[in-house]
């Protein structure tokens, strides 16, 4: 019964809201609910209000291009990480240098 209604309200946010399938799944990815997607529908009182369809996907594309800024450092320190071949480590308490 629950998902049911889960499903009624999803449907509900996308026959007011004016979203498509992408949109919508979208917002499902964000973690936004049904109910916030209603409640954000600008009203004629709030012109600075962008409609939900576009606030949705500005939404992911941040989140989006935060996550390929992250991947972008975590390759380029996992490549600067990597030790050089016939270089010298050593030991962190002190002892004579080991060669590899």
């Amino acid at each position: 019964m629950d998902k049911k209604r889960r499903e009624a309200e999803w449907a509900e946010a996308k026959r007011r809201c004016g979203l498509n399938a992408e949109t919508l799944q979208m917002a499902k990815e964000l973690g936004l609910n049904p109910r916030s997607l209603i409640k954000n529908i600008p009203s004629k009182s709030q012109p600075w209000k962008v409609p939900v369809a576009v606030w949705v996907r500005e939404l992911y594309g941040r989140r989006e291009e935060r996550a390929a800024r992250r991947r972008g450092e975590r390759e380029s320190q996992a490549v600067g990480n990597e030790p050089l071949s016939g270089s010298v480590q050593t030991q962190s308490d002190g002892n004579a240098p080991t060669a590899d």
